[in-house]
């Protein structure tokens, strides 16, 4: 069975954001506003997810 994938997008800036989200909005592999990555679709994922939940943007593919 194929794995499920997500998509994240970064759509607010992490200037001003405390370390604790900055780290794990580098952890995603987002380093520039706009950008996206393709992630697994795990239980470690959606928790960094919903750590930066006001930062991010979430597709699922």
């Amino acid at each position: 069975m194929a794995e499920k994938k997500i998509k994240v997008t970064l759509v607010k800036s992490t200037i001003g954001a405390i370390p604790k989200h900055k780290a794990t909005v580098a952890a995603l592999g987002l380093k520039k506003l706009g950008r996206s990555n393709e992630l697994p679709d795990n239980a470690a994922t959606r928790g960094m997810i919903r750590q930066v939940c006001h930062l991010v943007k979430v597709e699922e593919l």
